[in-house]
């Protein structure tokens, strides 16, 4: 009998033993192991904030400011951390309804009870200063200050583009964006996102219970400072820029100045604009969907994306590819013959100068027909399809056709048609001159950009060649930030004929007969090529 209480006994000090190892792996565990405890410990003493940035200023190309920043709050909620408040008061202090600081919250729980995610952002300066007296009051809340663009002159709104906030598809395949963060979404602030975004820095706040900071966790040991953006010094001359875009109220079309000693933008116009500051702040989604349904259409950047036929700025290119192939002399002259294709009335052009200067269609419809049918075989459909590739080349030569290369997004390349393209559309070796004589004119299948145009002319004043058209010449203290900038890029025309077509766009302004003499000014120089493309869905384009 007592050996069995003694068998008892030991059982029992056993029991408690495997009791009190199992207790002390367990307290080993929670406290060596597994941190979930003092990160969860950490997160109601601590608070993990991220530092955002300043974004890179804008400027133009004399140091005039175009685009800074301004301060706003966004306030941010931890909703492990939210304990019973009042909603009422919290509604009135943001200036939300009941049923949205539901939703807020709901949608907050479901992208993460532990961390951090907007409530409501772009709170003002004014409202955060009444919201800031009044936070203790909110466990869980606190506020996160953020930048917001500003411009100080409400012009190159295509130019300068905006931000906006991030798409979940930009958060789950770009490790650097957080739902909430800001981005470029077009102009430059999208071109140049990486340099004008700086760097995130991060600091830990310790809080007390009533969720007032109490200062830096172990001094700021562990934070982290935040690298503000690169600021861009553009091409643009912001006193020109704003000058065109007053030329160009309650009108439609696109203004675009080139230096073409190196390819800077000068000013962009594209009418009907808007004023940059529309898409800022937390009426940035309210006026865009207004701007997005004006019939005008100023969201669409009509210079870099509205593709038109050149119509007779085009017969300029169409002399230097006649000249360069041959098939005329700058003394070849042809009749205005009216049967061929409409023209004004004026004298017969004797020579390739007086047929631009006065724009003669007939000329430039013989002129065509020289390139395309050039004898290269004795059937005219395979003639004209070696004639049209051998135009197609050195017409593309001119920037025609591709993108330009320009630091900005959303370019058009335009559009200048091959042997590929019209056999698609007619069949192989079933068309000919007779089919495309209307691109003689600049009209026809032919499209391109006003960015283009204005590049045509560059290369005239450089007799021969351009420079890569870009609107940013220095990034902070950079001035070799692309070296394709620098580059010449030389036409497949010979430069010895552009004195003479240049001399015939100087007759287009000066002399009697010339079609631009509006354009005269007594103490500039002018060269220029009017031109009136024809417009089937309106009045025509000029």
């Amino acid at each position: 009998m007592k050996r069995t209480y003694n068998d008892r006994k030991f059982v029992i000090i056993g029991i408690f033993l495997t009791v009190g190892l199992i207790f002390i792996f367990r307290l080993f565990y929670l406290q060596v192991i597994d941190d979930s405890y003092i990160v969860s410990a950490n997160r109601n003493a601590l608070r993990f904030m991220t530092q955002y940035p300043a974004r890179g200023l804008i400027y133009d190309r004399n140091q005039k400011l175009l685009v800074y920043n301004e301060a706003v709050y966004d306030l941010m909620v931890i909703p492990r951390q939210v304990k019973p408040f009042d909603t009422l008061e919290l509604c009135k202090l943001i200036g939300i309804t009941k049923e949205e600081l539901i939703n807020k919250l709901q949608k907050a729980r479901e992208y993460s009870p532990y961390a951090p995610s907007v409530f409501e952002k772009q709170i003002s300066k004014e409202n955060y200063g009444y919201l800031q007296e009044k936070l203790f009051k909110y466990r869980g809340f606190y506020v996160q200050s953020r930048t917001l663009r500003k411009y100080p002159l409400p012009i190159a709104a295509h130019t300068l583009g905006y931000i906006g906030e991030v798409s979940p598809y930009i958060t789950e395949t770009d490790n650097y964006y957080k739902p909430g963060d800001y981005i470029g979404m077009s102009g430059l602030e999208k071109y140049y996102e990486e340099v004008l975004r700086g760097k995130k820095g991060s600091k830990i706040i310790m809080v007390d219970v009533f969720n007032r900071e109490k200062g830096s966790f172990q001094n700021g040991a562990y934070d982290t400072a935040a690298i503000a953006g690169e600021p861009l010094y553009t091409t643009i001359d912001a006193d020109l820029q704003e000058y065109g875009e007053k030329l160009m109220k309650n009108k439609r079309g696109s203004i675009v100045a080139i230096e073409p000693s190196t390819g800077e933008i000068l000013a962009m116009v594209s009418s009907p604009s808007y004023d940059p500051n529309l898409l800022v702040g937390r009426v940035r989604s309210q006026n865009y969907n207004i701007l997005l349904k004006d019939p005008t259409k100023p969201l669409f950047d009509r210079a870099l994306m509205a593709l038109y036929p050149p119509g007779s700025i085009f017969k300029i290119v169409q002399a230097l590819v006649a000249l360069d192939e041959g098939v005329i002399t700058e003394n070849t002259g042809f009749p205005c013959d009216k049967s061929l294709v409409g023209c004004h009335n004026h004298p017969n052009a004797t020579n390739v100068k007086s047929a631009i200067k006065m724009s003669c269609n007939p000329y430039f419809y013989q002129v065509f027909r020289r390139i395309i049918q050039h004898g290269l075989s004795k059937n005219r459909f395979i003639d004209s399809e070696l004639g049209l590739n051998l135009w197609n080349e050195k017409v593309t030569s001119f920037g025609l056709g591709q993108r330009l290369g320009i630091d900005i997004p959303n370019v058009k390349k335009g559009f200048i048609p091959d042997s590929r393209f019209y056999d698609k559309r007619y069949g192989k070796h079933s068309w000919a001159f007779s089919t495309i004589y209307s691109l003689s004119i600049g009209q026809g299948e032919v499209g391109i950009i006003p960015l283009q145009m204005a590049n045509i002319a560059a290369i005239f004043a450089n007799r021969g060649y351009y420079y890569t058209p870009h609107f940013v010449k220095a990034i902070g203290k950079n001035t070799d930030i692309n070296p394709e900038f620098k580059k010449k890029h030389i036409t497949k025309v010979s430069d010895k004929y552009f004195n003479l077509v240049a001399e015939a766009m100087y007759e287009v302004v000066h002399e009697p007969g010339g079609t631009a003499s509006s354009a005269r000014l007594d103490s500039i120089v002018v060269c220029g090529k009017t031109g009136t493309a024809q417009n089937p869905h309106g009045e025509d384009h000029s």
